[in-house]
């Protein structure tokens, strides 16, 4: 399975359905990076993503994007074979 990465907050309720998402689908881990807890990690989300909000999620090198993108993936049936490749 690929290696998951996603920037984060503490009280961000996408970030918290992006993670169950991911979990129900079989993510055992994901790379949590709290911009909250450290703005050089938001300057570098910022960019590698040219994106503001929480959550930037990416799966093996491919950037996402944030939950309604990952939401998006899932709903065509994307979001697996993208983990699994």
């Amino acid at each position: 399975m690929q290696a998951v990465k996603m920037y984060t907050t503490a009280v961000c309720p996408y970030c918290i359905r992006a993670k169950l998402l991911l979990k129900a689908r079989g993510v055992a881990q994901i790379e949590e990076i709290r911009i909250d807890l450290n703005p050089r990690e938001r300057d570098l989300m910022l960019s590698s993503t040219g994106r503001r909000t929480v959550p930037q999620i990416f799966i093996g090198s491919t950037h996402v994007g944030g939950c309604d993108d990952l939401m998006a993936l899932d709903g065509r049936g994307a979001l697996m074979p993208l983990l699994q490749a």
